[in-house]
């Protein structure tokens, strides 16, 4: 079915005929028909056959070497290593397999928290329902700030003006008028429409709803890194590897041993597990922080959340209760304090749920307007528009007139009021900001010409919990800035209360500032900013940036889309419209400050997991990949053999997912990753590892006189117990033994892993057997190194701070 077609050329009653349907919208009974027919308004993802995707994580280099490797123990009749090296492969393609198909549930998780909401007309009643159950002839709302769920035909109300960039790549907006069609995935820029659903999913004129979740995709800091460490270790591994292989040849040993030795030693290396750990560890996060009513959009949001040291954020609604209470109104020009509420009610509209609209609507009963009212017919509204500033609506009872609402200095510009009334409202609207109201003025025509009837204080009190999550944020070393459209007395009393402090900078100070420094100095300074229009967002950001700070914006309004995306971190507020979702990082599905400070909190504690866990990897590569070059060139003796190494993977790589579920210390400070920290840490411990290894091979060979072969498990097990004690020493910043302690998870799945280790090497399992009393003595050995390498840790760590 093509829609454009179909339905263009049609009247808009045609087309209500056509879908058996009318303007009361479809019975509940009926939608569900429609929607056993037509199927849900989706696109059908194109699903990867799960068998062809488990065999995928065998196809690739670090696959086939492991495949080679197998392949050359075969050719040479080693049966027990062919057999534990299929093992291997086996348990990287279930891991990577297991552990993508966790993160992909997440996402779809997630995916749902952020689904498309439409406003629908079934059985007489709007309701809101997800736009995945639309189906047509389903009578629907189209809004401000909302993406169009599904192909539709306009029939009533002024105008909209779509954004159909993201259908077309026309970035200019379309002006669309009743009998238009609307199509899916544009967003509505401005105007308020009601419309019929004519296409759904796959029948839809783009025929791709707009995705609002992204995956783990985008090129980020995050994937920066990974790359980083990925090419670092490569690097290492590929000139040792070589130099083990070279000396071989050169010692003239057999060419298919030495190769099968390189090419395990080259997988034991090159940190394959590292991307399916740091994406099950975002995973986790994600699903920690959804359950702090807080959605990422995709999971290295969780980064950019983590570094962010400033956050702007709205003051309605997020600082303050959104909550208004109509005050005493300000009568004008005659009028009485009656009139001034009677016509601000008649410049709004109920069903649109609007926080002002309702505040002014409510107090009708204070006034004793209720009946009154009802003698009014609103013909005609046209809701708030950012460009005008103000409602406005015509009306009709025993005469015909506009009546008008908006800021103060709008509508006394609309009225073109004198000088003395002008100089009267403006030192009201001052009285009235010092004492943290909000003013709107009110106007009427009559005989054509607009006067200005009034003022409306209006009152949003602060939430309860926003002085505490402020100061909270704050001790986080995040710094807090309010951003209010309100007046700067208003803004100023309102981040008093708060305790933000009272340099409140206006917009046009901020926009008179010539200089980049000064403009920069400014919004540093700032503890807020008032009369801020929601274009404004993106230069206070930008100004911010520009002064070297990562920067957290919130918004819930279509203008605020901008500065979402230009912001480090986006957060759509609870409540936002459908286009500021869209554009933001994170979704918050509860108002309030509170819940930003909880996820900061916990983006902060799953970075620290990752940090730790690559700290651990590099430390890990580095101590067994220069022990046994060195060991090869220096002794001409394989410490371990293909099989240990092998078994060293497995034991190192399959129980350390568990660091996605660690305990760690929520850090005070923003971060990001450091990599020259990182990578300095880690291979210094590297080697203060080397130099444990070859203590012990000296003690084994000198002191105890062991065999090669025992030598060989002696330093398997060293190997073993020591590299998953690391973990330990990488997920503290201080000594080990401070809190918090490991999660049971982690500490239970290296005991485990340990003990297997343990019974390998005493009982001879593919092994030279050593005995009890010569594995006690290395676990001690271990324990001993453990508490050393700690001690290096938290010195080099110091000296870093220093430098």
């Amino acid at each position: 079915m093509v829609v454009e077609k179909d339905y263009k050329r049609m009247s808009v009653d045609s087309v209500l005929k056509e879908l058996k349907t009318s303007r009361d919208g479809l019975s509940s009974e009926e939608a569900k028909r429609r929607l056993e027919k037509y199927g849900p308004n989706e696109i059908p993802e194109k699903k990867v056959n799960p068998i062809l995707k488990f065999l995928s994580y065998f196809w690739g280099p670090i696959p086939w070497m492991i495949e080679i490797a197998a392949v050359l123990s075969a050719i040479v009749k080693h049966w027990a290593d062919f057999w534990i090296i299929i093992v291997l492969l086996a348990m990287n393609g279930i891991v990577g397999f297991w552990e993508e198909h966790k993160a992909e549930n997440v996402i779809e998780f997630l995916k749902q928290k952020m689904a498309l909401k439409a406003r629908v007309l079934r059985d007489g009643e709007w309701k809101v329902i997800p736009a995945r159950e639309l189906v047509p002839g389903d009578i629907i709302r189209l809004r401000m700030g909302d993406i169009v769920p599904a192909d539709v035909k306009l029939i009533d109300g002024d105008y909209l003006m779509t954004d159909e960039s993201a259908l077309t790549g026309e970035s200019l907006p379309v002006d669309k008028k009743v009998g238009d069609i609307a199509f899916s995935g544009s967003l509505v820029k401005k105007g308020e429409m009601t419309a019929v659903v004519i296409g759904t999913g796959m029948n839809t004129y783009f025929g791709k709803t707009v995705q609002l979740v992204e995956s783990a995709k985008t090129v980020s800091s995050f994937q920066k890194m990974v790359i980083k460490v990925g090419d670092y270790l490569i690097i290492i591994s590929l000139i040792l590897v070589s130099i083990v292989f070279l000396v071989a040849i050169h010692r003239h040993e057999s060419l298919v041993e030495a190769l099968r030795f390189s090419l395990v030693l080259m997988v034991a290396a090159i940190p394959a597990a590292m991307p399916a750990v740091l994406s099950i560890t975002m995973a986790i996060g994600a699903l920690n922080l959804a359950k702090k009513q807080a959605v990422v959009t995709k999971l290295v949001s969780i980064e950019e959340l983590a570094g962010v040291d400033v956050l702007c954020s709205d003051k309605t609604g997020t600082l303050t209760k959104n909550e208004l209470t109509a005050g005493d109104p300000v009568p004008f020009n005659g009028y009485t304090e009656s009139d001034v509420i009677l016509y601000g009610a008649l410049a709004s509209r109920e069903e649109d749920k609007d926080p002002i609209d309702l505040a002014i609507i409510n107090s009708l009963e204070r006034f004793g307007l209720k009946d009154v009212i009802k003698k009014f017919r609103q013909v005609k509204f046209r809701p708030f528009d950012p460009v005008i500033k103000r409602t406005e609506a015509d009306i009709t009872n025993d005469e015909e007139f506009r009546v008008a609402k908006g800021a103060p200095q709008v509508i006394l510009d609309l009225c073109d009021a004198s000088e003395e009334v002008r100089k009267e409202a403006t030192e009201k609207v001052d009285e009235l900001a010092a004492e943290g109201y909000r003013a709107l003025g009110v106007a009427r025509t009559r005989n054509g010409k607009w006067e200005f009837v009034g003022i409306i204080p209006l009152f949003d009190p602060p939430r309860d919990d926003a002085p505490k999550a402020v100061k909270t944020i704050r001790k986080l070393g995040v710094n807090v800035k309010m951003v209010t459209g309100d007046h700067i007395a208003i803004a100023r009393h309102i981040a008093k209360i708060l305790g933000l402090g009272t340099r409140i900078v206006s917009m046009s100070q901020l926009l008179k500032a010539k200089r980049d420094s000064e403009v920069e100095r400014l919004a540093e300074e700032a503890d807020g900013f008032s009369e801020v229009f929601p274009e404004h967002k993106f230069r206070i950001v930008d100004a911010l940036q520009r002064a070297g700070h990562l920067v957290a914006m919130t918004g819930d309004g279509v203008n605020d889309a901008p500065a979402l995306k230009k912001a480090n971190c986006g957060i759509a507020v609870s409540g936002a419209t459908d286009a500021a979702r869209a554009a933001a990082d994170v979704v918050l599905l509860q108002p309030g400050l509170s819940v930003i400070g909880h996820a900061i909190e916990e983006a902060r504690r799953i970075f620290q997991r990752m940090e730790s866990y690559v700290i651990y990897r590099i430390t890990e590569t580095i101590r067994v990949l220069f022990f046994v070059t060195f060991a090869i060139l220096v002794f001409n003796f394989y410490p371990i053999t293909a099989i240990m190494i092998v078994l060293l993977a497995l034991f190192n790589d399959a129980p350390i997912l568990a660091i996605a579920y660690d305990n760690v210390v929520t850090p005070r400070k923003p971060v990001q990753w450091d990599m020259y920290k990182v990578l300095i840490l880690s291979t210094l411990l590297g080697f203060v590892g080397v130099v444990s290894s070859f203590l012990l091979f000296y003690i084994a060979e000198r002191v105890l006189l062991l065999s090669r072969p025992e030598i060989q498990s002696f330093i398997f097990l060293k190997l073993a117990v020591a590299g998953h004690l690391t973990i330990f020493v990488t997920r503290a910043r201080g000594h080990l033994w401070e809190k918090p302690y490991p999660s049971k998870l982690l500490f239970w799945s290296a005991v485990i892993t340990k003990a297997l280790a343990t019974l390998i090497v005493v009982y001879g399992i593919f092994v030279t057997p050593i005995g009890w009393k010569l594995a006690g003595l290395i676990w001690v050995y271990a324990l001993a190194w453990m508490l050393i390498i700690d001690e290096a840790k938290v010195i080099i760590l110091r000296r870093m701070e220093v430098f």
